[in-house]
């Protein structure tokens, strides 16, 4: 695997992100207000969202996760970025 340039320090961890649209989900997901699984046997439930480490997802790291992401996006080249 190449070496990420989308890293950062994260509640005693590394938080990091492939490209942008790896950024957008993670956030989009952290961000949000209500998470639903899907049903167990749903082939959803393997989606990479459900393999995300329990840390990245606790309502405890939410803040800092958010934060973490948007120092994530900070980095991001002008023309690489969507929003």
């Amino acid at each position: 695997m190449p070496d990420l340039w989308l890293t950062t320090p994260c509640a005693g961890r590394t938080l990091w992100a492939l490209n942008v649209a790896h950024l957008d989900l993670l956030e989009s997901y952290v961000g949000a207000a209500l998470r639903e699984d899907p049903p167990a046997s749903s082939v959803r439930r393997m989606t990479v969202l459900a393999k995300l480490p329990a840390w990245l997802k606790s309502a405890k790291h939410r803040d800092e996760v958010l934060r973490g992401l948007r120092r994530l996006r900070a980095t991001v080249p002008d023309g690489a970025r969507r929003h």
